[in-house]
Order: C-alpha cells, then sequence, then structure tokens
C-alpha cells in the first residue's frame, strides 16, 4: 500500500508513517519545511517538500501518482492564529480532496477533532473556535465528495504512551487519547474498507483497539 500523508512532521503523522513502513507500505509525507526531511526519512517514509497553503491542486496531485490512499494530518498547530486555521485545517484539506479527486486517489481519511458539531460555547477561546469551524468545514466538504472518506474525530490528544485499548463509536463521550493510539487506528482502518462513509469519534477507552475497529465499520 502506498498511502501519502498530509502534514507529514506532525507527531501523529510521524506515527502513521513508521506503522505503515514497519509493516512494508510505502509512506509519502507532505512537508513544507525541507528542514523536516531527515525526521521523516527516520521514521521511514519518503518525504516530499511541498507548502499546501501555497500549491496547486494540478501540481499537489503529481505527488499522489500510484497511491492508494492518502491521509490528512495537517494542522496549523499551536501558535498559529484564526487565519491559519483556515487556510491549513480547511483549505489545505479541501485541496488535497481536490488533488486526490484529480489524480483518481478515492481513499481520504480525515484526522478532525472532537466538539466540532454545534457552534463552539460562547466563552470558546476565539482562536480555538475558529479552529473548531474550520475542521468542520473541512469535514463538510469532504462528506460531500464522491470519494472513499472516513472522518476520524479524537478527543484530547496527549504524547502518552499507546495503550491499545479506545473507545470508538460514531458518539462517545469525551476523554483523551494519545496520538500513538489514533495513528494506529488511522492504520486500521486504511485496512477496512467498510469504514469509508463513517464519521467515527476516538478516546481511549477499555476496548482493544482492533475489535474496537472491527465493531465500529460493521
Amino acid at each position: 500500500m502506498r498511502v501519502v500523508i498530509a502534514g507529514g512532521h506532525g507527531k501523529i503523522a510521524q506515527l502513521v508513517e513508521a506503522e505503515l513502513a514497519g509493516r512494508g507500505d510505502t509512506a509519502v509525507g507532505l512537508i513544507r519545511n525541507p528542514d523536516h526531511a531527515a525526521a521523516l526519512t527516520a521514521a521511514g517514509a519518503e518525504p516530499v517538500v511541498c507548502d499546501l497553503e501555497h500549491t496547486t491542486a494540478a501540481d499537489l496531485a503529481a505527488h499522489l501518482t500510484g497511491a492508494d490512499a492518502v491521509v490528512f494530518a495537517a494542522g496549523a498547530g499551536p501558535g498559529s492564529g484564526a487565519a491559519r486555521k483556515d487556510t491549513v485545517d480547511r483549505a489545505a484539506a479541501a485541496l488535497l480532496a481536490d488533488a486526490a479527486q484529480h489524480a483518481g486517489v478515492r481513499r481520504y481519511l480525515l484526522v478532525s477533532s472532537m466538539g466540532v458539531e454545534g457552534p463552539p460555547a460562547p466563552d470558546t477561546d476565539p482562536v480555538f473556535a475558529a479552529y473548531l469551524r474550520a475542521k468542520k468545514a473541512a469535514e463538510d466538504d469532504l462528506t460531500a465528495r464522491d470519494l472513499d472518506w472516513t472522518v476520524l474525530r479524537p478527543g484530547r490528544l496527549t504524547d502518552d504512551p499507546p495503550t491499545g485499548r479506545i473507545a470508538l463509536a460514531r458518539h462517545v463521550d469525551r476523554g483523551a487519547v494519545s496520538r500513538a493510539d489514533v495513528a494506529r487506528v488511522l492504520v486500521a482502518l486504511l485496512d477496512r474498507p467498510a469504514s469509508a462513509g463513517r464519521i467515527l469519534e476516538l478516546v481511549g477507552g477499555d476496548t482493544p483497539l482492533d475489535d474496537a475497529v472491527t465493531a465500529a465499520v460493521s
């Protein structure tokens, strides 16, 4: 399997790349900063420099040639303002979908966020509110397309070691989940065509990961 991951230098993306490479698949990481290439190579991925905020769908599609799937795990990141929440978390996700359709890549996994359904609470930090709105807009754009999409909405992300036990369903109670478990769930979803067309929320839980994924897509 050849998978192209947008946001290739992010923590979740690098964990996905390492999982895929470890089992013999090809992971291609799209990065904005060429200085990050060595980190991707160390994770077993093929780095490709492509700034999603300053490229076209046609140019991006060229990097998707031969891919079996794309994963959008990019984000403007902490410290960025509301404007970049829109240009990265929404617009770049839509651009990747445009490029996937142009390149004939049907499988698309979008890393979104819990808390996007309904408007942000009035006391929500303005930048975080912009983030939630951007994620929901990215979801709405993707789910309206003729692609084999899956939307994964993790809860609060941590850098804890993976537990291998999760709660995964259309709706789950709010909670935290390790980035390592998110990455493993993404890879498991790639392996399950039945996950296409589903929006799933994810937090840490009690069910073994493979069992939880199988139940969620059955």
